[in-house]
């Protein structure tokens, strides 16, 4: 099977690679007959996609909340839209966390793209990642986050790394993406 790159995923990859190359400075502000002057963003270079980082938390995730701006406004550029829905693991629910699918629901097609995020007490995580297990998932750790991602030999969509969907478990929360690159493009903090 072909291995793709959703055209919002490069369309996003290009946006940061420009604000991240930008090393020019907004004019300074010119004086105006209004009371407030125009406020010019500044670009600023970063290791994460931390363009939601000043953002404050919402009372709730929502699809358009869940993951970085960039991103949201690269797949809404792109014409698609988001449908929210339960977030589940197997059998497992998972408390105040929501699953966004993401993709062109007026056109039939296959491509889409998966963030969810939800807060997970830690017998429940257990539980989880033990169905996980059990149904062959791929267990590896970074630092304090645990992933599962699926076995490469099924995976529909793979990222730059050969991963296709993948859990990351943390303290008290767990995401879910197609890719296992996708999970970075996931900010909510509770």
């Amino acid at each position: 099977m072909k291995t793709r790159l959703p055209l919002a995923a490069c369309a996003l990859l290009a946006a940061l690679s420009l604000a991240a190359c930008s090393g020019a400075t907004p004019p300074p502000p010119t004086a105006s007959s209004s009371a407030e002057p125009a406020q010019t963003p500044k670009a600023t270079v970063a290791t994460q996609p931390a363009d939601d980082a000043s953002r404050p938390p919402a009372a709730a995730p929502t699809c358009d909340t869940l993951v970085t701006k960039g991103t949201v406004d690269a797949l809404k550029s792109q014409g698609w839209t988001s449908k929210q829905q339960e977030f589940q693991i197997g059998d497992v629910p998972v408390t105040d966390g929501l699953e966004c699918l993401w993709a062109d629901f007026s056109t039939a097609s296959d491509h889409g793209q998966i963030y969810a995020w939800g807060l997970l007490d830690p017998a429940k995580a257990r539980t989880a990642q033990a169905g996980l297990q059990a149904d062959g998932w791929v267990r590896s750790s970074k630092g304090d986050s645990v992933f599962y991602t699926e076995d490469p030999d099924y995976a529909i969509a793979k990222d730059d790394e050969g991963f296709g969907m993948t859990y990351e478990f943390g303290d008290g929360w767990v995401k879910f993406s197609d890719t296992k690159q996708g999970l970075v493009l996931i900010t909510w903090r509770q």
